[in-house]
């Protein structure tokens, strides 16, 4: 969700009804804004917005999303190769694919595309699980077990295995578009 204004005088308040406050949980997904001297805009992709004006120069914007889909999940860390087993055990008994993220948190490339790939994972939520490995914090023997030799690596395993591969050295739009067609390949 993302708030503009042609104006540097936006101010968010909370909705007063009368004396007493109305708080409103985040949980609910309730927003409310309102734009003084200016324009303002409001846009969400899964919300309803309801735009009223109060006078000339007032306007109150409310909006109602679905809170119950997540827009990004973090990856969870693999620390190990026993956690890295337990990971891809769990995987095999309910079928599902597993995304591995090799990163360095010295990638400039690795970096810029994790949250991309935590909104990515809010997509597949129920039926991929996405974690990372940090190769500057793991053994070598973690390491070589994925075979790794560039960064960012994406890689896919289903089954216990290693299935496929994504290296990340173009643009992220691009990577994502190529992890997507992976998963999808064993969805």
């Amino acid at each position: 969700m993302a708030v503009s204004a042609a104006n540097s005088q936006l101010l968010y308040r909370e909705i007063y009804s009368g004396d007493q406050q109305q708080k409103q949980s985040s949980a609910s997904g309730h927003c409310s804004l309102t734009v003084h001297s200016g324009v303002g805009s409001f846009w969400s992709d899964s919300s309803t917005i309801k735009i009223e004006k109060r006078s000339r120069r007032d306007m109150k914007v409310e909006a109602f999303w679905d809170a119950k889909s997540p827009t990004s999940i973090f990856l969870e860390p693999i620390t190990s190769n026993e956690e890295l087993d337990q990971v891809l055990v769990e995987a095999q008994e309910v079928g599902h694919p597993v995304i591995i993220d090799w990163m360095a948190n010295w990638c400039r490339k690795c970096i810029y595309l994790k949250p991309k790939l935590e909104k990515l994972s809010a997509e597949y939520n129920t039926r991929v699980k996405f974690y990372y490995v940090d190769v500057n914090s793991v053994s070598q023997v973690l390491v070589k077990r994925g075979n790794i030799s560039k960064m960012p690596t994406i890689q896919l395993w289903k089954d216990g295995e290693f299935k496929e591969e994504v290296i990340g050295g173009h643009k992220a739009w691009q990577v994502l578009d190529e992890v997507r067609e992976m998963i999808q390949k064993y969805i």
